[in-house]
């Protein structure tokens, strides 16, 4: 009971009553329920003054107004919020790419907007997009190489370490994005990110023993290989701790060493001895070098693999890549592998796949050079280089050297050579583009001269 009225002094203090009236009212049996009920006349016969049971009367009154109309301020807000139900409804049919309408649909849900608001978002944004979208007759192909070439000379020429792999050297900055749009059949440094299986993501011992299955393993990587010029045979001694961990056997080695070179191969504990056919020096030697080329095990072009562990997860780092024997390996997780040979990535999962990897690859490579280009740029340099079912250069071997243009092919590069292959084909050009229509001093047909007027005489 003491306990009940010292808590009632509290909460009358709270609201500006001073602690003795707080203190007269309690020990006249007044609780807060009971103040709120009561009259002044009621608060008096506790032996408080009119005037002090007029205040306490007149404060207590305020807080519960003012508590009623933050309730009902809530309450009114709580009930114009919008429901994930009305937020599809109304993002159904904007006018909007699917990549926004899902940022706006996830945006939404959480701030939950009144419907008023929700109108006022959609409407905005749908004027957002409509002003970023380009304009009619714009010269796209020019705006896209200003947008690449010009940031493009603030970019380095130098080799850099993989992104947080040092043992790995990868060609980055603008020889990585020539690479890219010269469309290199193999890159300078090819590289492959293999991510795993969950098995296999979480074992570093299952990680590595792959890691061995598809990293190349050669003579020299189990062994040293010496010539005996005495007895005129190549001497292979191999290493019994490397055969242990890249689990292959002596015995497998001369196997192989035997169906390659089709020669007699003799086993004795660590040591094979490989008589060649012909007896001459140069044979000899040629010899050594084969046997030093045969791949043992692994993958032929894998030359290392570094694991790390990423986000939790054992991640294969290559040296060298080869997509389609990778990705046949048990453990290997197929749509998250990764490589930075385009053509192979065309060779093996397809067109479409490749554009995917030009703009992914052109975008790192100038984001890691703390570059911002618009995504869109790099997107038509993508379409353009494979809109014809394979990669092409942007040279004269591809998209500038096979454009219906002769004037814009003779523009570009071995201009005679183009003229008079034209001149001799009766090729005829119809100055539709932007070079030729320059060339013959008329107005090209982009923006404004794309634009015919016409004058209707009065009758």
């Amino acid at each position: 009971m003491r306990l009940a009225k010292k808590d009632t002094v509290k909460a009358l203090e709270r609201r500006g009553i001073d602690a003795k009236t707080a203190e007269t009212l309690c020990n006249a049996g007044f609780t807060m329920g009971k103040l709120k009920k009561a009259s002044i006349e009621d608060v008096m016969k506790a032996g408080i003054s009119k005037t002090s049971a007029g205040k306490v009367m007149e404060k207590l009154s305020k807080i519960d107004t003012k508590v009623t109309k933050t309730t009902k301020k809530v309450k009114k807000e709580e009930r114009g919020a919008v429901t994930p139900l009305l937020i599809d409804s109304k993002l159904k049919g904007l006018p909007l790419p699917l990549s926004i309408i899902d940022e706006l649909r996830t945006y939404l849900n959480k701030v939950k907007p009144t419907e008023a608001q929700l109108e006022r978002i959609l409407q905005m944004s749908v004027d957002a997009y409509e002003r970023a979208r380009i304009e009619p007759c714009e010269a796209v192909g020019i705006v896209a190489a200003q947008s690449i070439g010009e940031p493009g000379t603030q970019m380095t020429m130098r080799t850099f370490h993989y992104a947080g792999v040092a043992e790995i050297n990868v060609t980055l900055g603008l020889p990585r994005l020539i690479e890219i749009a010269d469309a290199r059949k193999v890159p300078s440094t090819p590289i492959m990110r293999i991510k795993l299986e969950p098995e296999y993501a979480r074992d570093r011992e299952k990680a590595r023993a792959l890691g061995w299955k598809i990293e190349e393993t050669n003579i020299i990587d189990v062994g040293s290989i010496a010539v005996d010029m005495a007895k005129m045979q190549v001497v292979i001694e191999l290493n019994e701790k490397i055969l242990s961990r890249r689990n292959i056997t002596a015995e497998e080695i001369a196997k192989k060493v035997g169906a390659e070179t089709n020669l007699d191969v003799q086993l004795e504990g660590l040591k094979l001895t490989v008589n060649p056919g012909r007896h001459s020096y140069r044979g000899l030697l040629q010899l050594v070098e084969d046997v030093k080329g045969i791949t043992l095990k692994g993958v032929k072009g894998i030359h290392r693999i570094i694991i790390r562990k990423e986000n939790g997860e054992y991640v294969l780092y290559t040296e060298g890549s080869a997509l389609k024997r990778v990705l046949q390996f048990e453990g290997v997780n197929a749509s998250r592998t990764k490589t930075n040979n385009i053509n192979e990535i065309a060779e093996v999962l397809g067109i479409e796949a490749a554009r995917n990897a030009i703009i992914s690859e052109a975008m790192d490579t100038l984001r890691e050079q703390g570059l911002e280009v618009d995504i869109r740029h790099i997107m038509l340099v993508a379409d353009m280089v494979t809109a014809e079912g394979e990669v092409k250069q942007i040279g004269r071997h591809g998209v500038a050297g096979e454009k219906a243009s002769v004037l814009s092919r003779a523009a570009f590069e071995v201009t005679v050579n183009h003229l008079l292959d034209a001149g001799v084909k009766g090729h005829v050009d119809e100055l539709a583009g932007v070079t030729e229509n320059v060339i013959v001093g008329q107005p090209i047909q982009l923006g404004t001269g794309d634009v015919e007027l016409m004058y209707k005489a009065k009758e």
